[in-house]
């Protein structure tokens, strides 16, 4: 029974330790979200992981920084009133949010090795964690060939890289979360319940409604047919096949994004409100049935959110709380998987 109780709070330690840096790559990609809203992502033309951490401190390092941002088509093509002052308020937010994705790097190494070394973590499931820690420094890497899609010609950056980006988030903040749960609440070993698929099915979809919210961001597509539901005078905008292949619409057209992200987010939020209905009269264990109610509730507010960010045409604040409980319905979402996966040990 002692070894029992010691190893369920080892275990709740690297939950605990897990659920923190759960919350830093939240923190990240709500921050990157705002860096991006306010034009401030390509203010940093250079990448240097480990001298990039001194910010400039005198007017010299200020002029050198300001110099290669000079060079850039963003300078030249949006901001070419720019002084110096007025580029530190852009660079200070691509800093903070560079800084913390090595916060989050040195928050997951250190306590991992930590726990390594007193025997908290397995050695069978080391791999799982250096896994993770090689998707968030890959992750790091992926930024960096984002921001330099937009040092090139035109002042935009890739919706592709962009939409990989932030997938990369999610992905590494999906690993993180289920390990933690599964430390918490571990398996039996009984099968799966019978709506462990559905649930699945349903944060697939939700997964491909941030997805497509990833290109709606990467081509300001919430810039245009600010009305809501129909897109300007009509329900089908004209324009939504133009380029060719056809396919290139579903990701190169900002019209057709922002119509699929739409049709997505409200099939989404239909769907999740029968998931919620149809399961008030099945047997679900505690937790799935608050993570279901849960869902629902923030699924009701990330489409308020989403229409008002629409109808006012992207206001920085709204645009980034839409980004936030986009995350938060996906762990929601991901719990309700985890409670669905079997009982619970």
């Amino acid at each position: 029974m002692t070894d029992d109780r010691e190893s369920a709070a080892r275990n709740r330690a690297v939950a605990i330790w897990l659920l923190v840096c759960c919350a830093l790559v939240f923190a990240m990609v709500v921050l990157g979200g705002v860096t991006r809203l306010t034009g401030s992502g390509l203010s940093i033309a250079e990448w240097r992981p480990i001298i990039g951490v001194v910010p400039p401190l005198s007017d010299a390092d200020w002029a050198q920084k300001f110099e290669l941002y000079q060079q850039t088509p963003e300078y030249h093509n949006v901001n070419a009133h720019m002084d110096v002052d007025g580029f530190k308020g852009i660079f200070w937010l691509e800093y903070l949010h560079r800084m913390l994705g090595r916060t989050i790097g040195l928050a997951f190494l250190v306590p991992f090795l930590i726990f390594a070394a007193r025997g908290d973590i397995a050695r069978s499931d080391r791999p799982k964690y250096l896994a993770m820690f090689v998707l968030g420094g890959l992750q790091g890497a992926l930024g960096w060939y984002m921001v330099k899609s937009g040092l090139v010609d035109v002042p935009h950056v890739s919706q592709y890289r962009l939409t990989a980006h932030l997938v990369a988030a999610f992905l590494v903040y999906a690993c993180m979360f289920w390990v933690a749960m599964s430390l918490l609440f571990p398996h039996s070993g009984d099968g799966r319940h019978p709506w462990f698929a559905r649930s699945l099915a349903l944060m697939g979809l939700i997964s491909v409604t941030i997805i497509s919210g990833g290109f709606v961001a990467g081509l300001k597509a919430g810039k245009i047919y600010n009305t809501f539901p129909m897109m300007g005078d009509n329900w089908l905008p004209p324009g939504l096949w133009v380029l060719h292949p056809a396919w290139r619409n579903l990701f190169s057209n900002a019209t057709t994004v922002q119509f699929d992200h739409r049709v997505l987010a409200m099939s989404t939020f239909l769907l999740i409100v029968v998931f919620w209905i149809r399961a008030r009269n099945v047997d679900l264990p505690d937790r799935a049935r608050r993570a279901t109610t849960a869902m629902l509730h923030i699924a009701v507010l990330q489409v308020v959110l989403g229409v008002s960010t629409l109808l006012l045409s992207v206001p920085v604040a709204l645009a980034a709380s839409h980004q936030a409980v986009a995350m938060l319905l996906f762990t929601a979402a991901l719990f309700v998987v985890h409670s669905l996966r079997g009982r619970v040990a």
